[in-house]
């Protein structure tokens, strides 16, 4: 008898390892938008919350949500691809006046170190009407401008993960209490208590991760935005946006503020762009390796180094969807080291309180 029991659950476990296995290849290019639709509905739980307090449904409380997810991510998408849009035209015309005529030598080249070289290799390979033909036929073999054709492909790609992403999140918030209550009573049953507790681990960690991207997302952007008007740059505010959007990628604006600091070295303004990366450089250090890790780790617990690793670990492993993926598995392997070197029956302490 206990020979047959064995086999009915090894048969039963390698089909239940099997459709898992089946189930993860046929949604594999969905996994993105399903990751992103759980993540949004952790960091956005509370407010579903304090909806359901108030006695709304579960059917309103996912359609009024939904409807401000989809808000708040498209309208600023669209608002930035408005401005490329308008912005593209400019650049065009300047590609076209760089290879018809080349590009001037700035003034303030000749005085910077050895600037007679500079100015000598500028003339020659940047000023000269053949020279910058030339400069963009090597940058037409080399493929740069062919990226622009597949801009479209991923284009349709992204909005296809947005579409999918605003679904399940709806269906997340419509049924997420029923789903939790199903994953707990499942991690009872596999994991014993504590397994619940390192899921709640993880969700708070994502929590604090994504408010923590966010805060400091703005607080990049607004600052680094002021910077761009004072140092007398264009579209101020739109550089602000691309630079808060941006600042949710490690090293993602500077992108933009290097960029801005090498058009006013076109333009002869040397002095405002040195000011703009020395602002840009502090702004990013702060953020990005003081009040970022700060923020996600005192709602995690985590330390300093942990959140450090978990943001560009999860990164450059997973993409974007990292940045929130890598602190929870660092937050679950940490609370796990806690549980394995604690004493059973001993409250848990982080190290500075012990």
């Amino acid at each position: 008898m206990s020979t047959a029991w064995d086999t009915h659950r090894i048969a039963l476990t390698a089909l239940a390892a099997a459709v898992a296995f089946f189930a993860i290849w046929m949604l594999w290019h969905f996994l993105p938008a399903l990751a992103w639709a759980v993540v949004l509905a952790i960091a956005t739980w509370p407010l579903r919350s304090g909806l359901a307090r108030r006695g709304m449904t579960k059917t309103a409380i996912a359609i009024l949500l939904t409807i401000l997810s989809t808000v708040v991510l498209v309208l600023p998408l669209i608002g930035v691809g408005i401005e490329l849009g308008r912005e593209s035209e400019t650049v065009l015309r300047w590609l076209r006046d760089v290879r018809q005529n080349g590009l001037g030598t700035p003034d303030w080249l000749s005085h910077l170190p050895d600037g007679n070289a500079l100015v000598a290799w500028w003339q020659a390979n940047l000023a000269q009407p053949e020279a910058a033909r030339a400069l963009f036929g090597r940058a037409e073999a080399n493929g740069i401008f062919s990226y622009t054709r597949t801009l479209g492909v991923e284009v349709a790609n992204r909005l296809t993960i947005l579409v999918f992403t605003l679904l399940a999140l709806f269906f997340l918030y419509r049924d997420g209490p029923s789903f939790m209550a199903q994953a707990e009573a499942m991690s009872d049953r596999l994991f014993g208590p504590s397994g619940w507790r390192l899921a709640q681990n993880a969700v708070a960690t994502i929590r604090g991760t994504v408010n923590g991207l966010v805060l400091v997302g703005l607080f990049e952007g607004v600052l680094l935005g002021f910077a761009y008007a004072a140092t007398g740059l264009s579209h101020a505010t739109v550089l602000g946006l691309a630079t808060g959007v941006l600042a949710t990628v490690p090293f993602g604006s500077a992108l933009v503020f290097v960029a801005c600091a090498f058009i006013l070295f076109v333009q002869s303004q040397a002095t405002a762009a040195i000011v703009l990366l020395v602002i840009g450089c502090v702004v990013v250090f702060v953020a990005d390796h003081i009040v970022r890790p700060i923020l996600i780790g005192s709602s995690t617990r985590l330390p300093f180094l942990w959140v450090l690793l978990g943001i560009f670990g999860g990164f450059e492993s997973f993409g974007l969807i990292g940045m929130f993926l890598g602190p929870a598995i660092m937050s679950v392997l940490i609370a796990m080291w806690r549980e394995a070197v604690t004493p059973a029956g001993a409250p848990q302490l982080d190290h500075d309180q012990k």
